[in-house]
């Protein structure tokens, strides 16, 4: 992991609610970065917010060394973040935390994300492209105007289905008869999910069910990400005993069905 500097390319709003940002690292490959991994950022060079925020990393540009992000405006942090412009320094710390697996001789990825939780898959979207494995996005938003990275998805060959809350497409009845079409016609064999607890719920269960891989990339507000304020604590469940565990240390990603989610 690095604490260094690094120089924003681009920071522009891509919706109404949602940023994209790019920034290289001088003096550093990304070639080091993998999917599932994540940033810890100063959004700002002063105080206030005290705190840095994690960051999925939504793509890692290994032609032009650059690193790529989405994130949602919501808080302080982001806020602030939102007005860095082209060509400042960006504080930065990482890269952080563990990585998705895809198995040996997988037929197929499942992704079901919800909202900005398609930043943190999309970048094993694109892992499995190169790998040659073919890769299914469902991605879930509030209104049509919140699904990010579809075209990007499906120029890289990538098939999303896109549901929102707005039609009613994205309640879980629905979700469920998209995602068993998939898995009946054999065209997948592992699920990812991340952004959402009552997807990943019903992930778990068709996983278990189907007898599939499956892992989940958790999102939480983290006070240093080495492992020391337990900030980020979630439970996990090992054989008969709940365990509490760092997302921080020992995830961001996690087996599905470890994850405690009820």
């Amino acid at each position: 992991m690095n604490l260094t500097k690094a120089k924003i390319i681009s920071n522009e709003q891509i919706s109404l609610r949602y940023y994209h940002m790019k920034i290289a690292i001088p003096d550093w490959s990304v070639s080091e970065v993998q999917a599932g991994q994540f940033f810890h950022i100063r959004t700002t060079d002063d105080f206030s917010p005290l705190l840095r925020r994690p960051f999925s990393i939504y793509r890692i540009n290994e032609l032009d060394n650059t690193l790529e992000f989405l994130y949602l405006v919501k808080g302080a942090g982001t806020k602030r973040l939102a007005e860095r412009k082209p060509n400042e320094l960006l504080d930065i710390f990482g890269p952080l935390g563990n990585t998705f697996t895809i198995p040996e001789m997988s037929r197929g990825l499942m992704l079901v994300a919800r909202g900005v939780g398609i930043a943190t898959l999309s970048a094993l979207a694109f892992a499995a492209g190169k790998k040659g494995v073919p890769c299914f996005a469902i991605l879930s938003a509030r209104t049509k105007e919140d699904i990010l990275v579809e075209k990007e998805l499906n120029e890289v060959g990538i098939k999303t289905f896109l549901v929102n809350d707005l039609d009613s497409t994205s309640d879980l009845a629905n979700v469920k008869v998209m995602a068993e079409e998939l898995i009946n016609s054999k065209q997948v064999d592992s699920i990812y999910t991340c952004g959402s607890k009552r997807l990943s719920i019903l992930m778990k269960d068709m996983a278990e069910k189907h007898q599939l891989f499956a892992e989940i990339a958790l999102e939480e507000n983290m006070g240093c990400a080495m492992g020391a304020c337990y900030a980020c604590v979630c439970d996990i469940k090992e054989g008969n005993e709940i365990q509490t565990i760092r997302i921080c240390q020992d995830g961001p990603v996690l087996p599905l069905k470890k994850v405690v989610l009820s």
